[in-house]
């Protein structure tokens, strides 16, 4: 009798702890599938780009800002009273520049 109850208790806790397997399987499994899902999302998620410069009025001229600043890094010496109403409109406001190469082309349209 008592070799019954020791086959009955090994089987117990080999079953035991094969579904304690099984479910530590499935777990690691949705855990691997939840982070490639997150790395996937985060992928498509768009960075967002600080723009190069902000080119707005200052002082009567025009002023190249990087960031949050209140002076501008470089002022373009042009009396921004020559522009036309429509372009100092756009420097009130602030016009963004992209690149170094577009307030290059910024900088040579006033110029010229």
């Amino acid at each position: 009798m008592k070799k019954i109850i020791s086959r009955k208790t090994l089987f117990v806790i080999i079953t035991a702890m094969a579904v304690s397997g099984f479910i530590i399987i499935c777990t690691l499994a949705q855990s691997v599938r939840h982070t490639k899902i997150q790395t996937r999302f985060a992928a498509n998620v768009p960075e967002v780009v600080q723009p190069e410069c902000i080119v707005r009025e200052y002082n009567g001229k025009i002023g190249v800002f990087r960031g949050s600043g209140d002076k501008p890094y470089r002022i373009i010496d042009y009396d921004v009273s020559l522009l036309s109403d429509y372009d100092r409109e756009q420097l009130s406001g602030g016009m963004v520049m992209e690149s170094d190469e577009q307030l290059r082309q910024f900088i040579e349209d006033m110029s010229g």
